[in-house]
């Protein structure tokens, strides 16, 4: 028995008490102009919600980092431990001649300096050069009047000797320092009474000269000027003599003070590290590190990502409206054979199987057909369109129902349980079903539906098919559009096609591709179905069905976000 809805005699209409689908989108209350302002107001703009949805979606990445990078900064902790360090202090003698503030940072550069290192290296007995040590250890002015030496080592025994002995080398250095500097200080006015003694006795020279000459005017007025000279040389060589003892005083003074003053105010001693906090720190660091840099990369994937997600930026691309969005369908359920039809309990699968159901055109004539053209990945296409076939056969028994497969590899056929080409009547859940599958020489079979001009091309496999849908109700195609072949055969075997996009697996020129060819072959391009939708989407995904080339060349040119 035939069944008839409006023009032709088999119509997909749901049955009462089928499952509907959750949201199926229909638009005709909006108008073109306006969606398409909307449209191009959101083009490009990247939102807090994109950002969020890309994080969602590289969760597994940036979470797998994090870990990473928590392993990592527990490794270097285990493998690198942070150096043991020892820290101990040194109180300066009162230096009467410097500034304190000036002298504290005389003696920093003193502490600092590779004579001390090489002095402590000499008294440790280490094999290592004098730099090498100056960079395990700092100096800092406590106060103007406290030095402190932080030591770091292999162990905490290490850092203790190190610590004390470069205190001790200190102490050493800046005694020989300051003894040096009174003794050059003390060469130099020794140097300058030197000079004034001699200065003296060659005046005496000139006097005792002068004595000895005839008596003159002259002469009297010689010996007056050079007495008076000597007198002067005297008294500067008395004066020298009295500062320099007096200066002689005042550097042992200064040296006794500075020297004995200059001690050890705390010896070394670890400075103890908590290791819980330690453990915080490198792990904190490396799991934060790892974070970010996972954070990083799903978030600068996601900018320059040409793959299309959001609804309006695959309408500009296609061309056509989406008529379903429905969430991620996972394929690791899928089972080979018909064992995977289980997969089309799932709710997305009922949803666009309702769908293909809702938008299938009427049949031209006796026979309603309809193409289901996946964009990219033709799993879930298959599964919808092995599901559809399945449950038109269900709910209209006497009907005769052919199933297309004209996909590389044959998914649709597969899980109807037909994995062989021909075309063959198999029975699948109880229902009698045709399927054809092309050989796989046969990149662009002629369907059913060709014209008579095009009769020198069929194949006998084409004319299988013929005979097969001469008592059809339905045609249901499922095929994979290639710009290397054109989709021009689509047009024998459908009056109308569905396109299934998987959001964030094709770019804008495939899916663009996919579009324009579907309607040079002369098929409608019904409307199309977006699966792995982001639920922050807000974007409506509609257009006027009679936009030109030129306008989804345009949004072919805007920005995928």
């Amino acid at each position: 028995m035939k069944h008839a809805n409006g023009a032709g005699p088999f119509s997909l209409v749901p049955r009462q008490g089928d499952d509907a689908p959750g949201r199926i989108w229909t638009f005709d209350e909006f108008a073109p102009s306006d969606q398409g302002a909307v449209a191009d107001l959101a083009a490009g703009l990247t939102s807090v919600g994109f950002i969020r949805a890309a994080l969602r979606r590289g969760a597994w990445l940036w979470c797998t980092t994090a870990l990473v990078g928590l392993l990592a900064g527990f490794g270097v902790l285990i493998k690198l431990p942070p150096a043991h360090q020892a820290s101990a202090s040194v109180l300066l003698g009162i230096n009467n001649f410097e500034e304190p503030s000036q002298a504290a940072t005389d003696d920093m550069a003193l502490a600092e300096s590779r004579t001390v290192a090489r002095y402590a290296i000499q008294e440790l007995g280490l094999r290592q050069t004098p730099a090498s040590l100056t960079a395990n250890y700092t100096v800092i002015p406590f106060t103007n009047r406290v030095l402190l030496f932080t030591v770091k080592a292999r162990s905490s025994q290490a850092a203790v000797r190190e610590a004390n002995a470069l205190t001790a080398a200190f102490i050493k250095f800046q005694k020989q320092v300051v003894e040096a500097a009174g003794q050059n200080v003390d060469t130099l006015l020794q140097q300058k009474i030197a000079a004034a003694q001699a200065n003296v006795a060659s005046i005496n020279r000139q006097i005792s000269r002068v004595s000895a000459q005839p008596a003159s005017p002259a002469r009297t007025a010689r010996l007056s000027s050079l007495r008076a000279q000597s007198t002067l040389a005297s008294s500067a060589l008395t004066a020298l003599k009295v500062s320099s003892a007096d200066n002689k005083t005042l550097m042992r003074i200064n040296t006794e003070i500075l020297v004995g003053g200059t001690q050890v105010l705390d010896s070394a001693i670890p400075i103890t590290k908590s290791r819980k906090r330690l453990l915080v720190i490198y792990v904190g660091t490396g799991l934060i590190g790892g974070l970010v840099l996972g954070l990083l990369i799903v978030i600068v994937r996601a900018l320059v990502s040409d793959r299309l997600r959001r609804r309006d930026d695959v309408v500009r691309a296609l061309g056509a409206p989406i008529g379903l969005s429905v969430g991620k369908v996972r394929p690791s359920r899928w089972r080979p054979g018909p064992r995977g039809l289980a997969a089309a309990h799932s709710t997305e699968i009922k949803r666009i199987v309702a769908h293909l159901v809702s938008v299938a055109p009427p049949g031209s004539r006796r026979m309603a057909t309809l193409a289901v053209v996946p964009v990219r990945d033709p799993r879930v296409a298959a599964l919808s369109l092995a599901a559809l076939a399945c449950r038109c056969a269900q709910g209209l028994p006497d009907s005769r129902i052919v199933v297309a497969d004209l996909c590389p590899g044959a998914p649709a056929a597969r899980l109807l349980g037909m994995n062989t080409c021909g075309v063959r009547d198999i029975q699948v859940d109880g229902v009698r079903l045709v399927v054809a599958v092309p050989d796989r020489d046969d990149v662009a079979p002629v369907g059913p539906r060709s014209r008579s001009s095009l009769l020198g091309q069929r194949s006998e496999f084409t004319e299988a098919v013929s005979a097969a849908c001469e008592s059809a109700d339905l045609l249901l195609t499922l095929a994979t559009l290639d710009p290397s072949v054109g989709g021009d055969y689509l047009a024998g075997w459908a009056d109308g096609a569905v396109a299934v996009v998987t959001a964030g697996e094709s770019s804008a020129e495939r899916i663009h591709a996919v579009g324009e060819m579907i309607r040079l072959s002369g098929t409608e391009l019904v409307s199309a179905v977006l699966v792995g939708a982001d639920k922050t989407d807000e974007s409506l995904g509609v257009t006027d069905r009679s936009t030109s080339s030129a306008s989804m060349d345009r949004g072919l040119s805007s920005p995928a976000r």
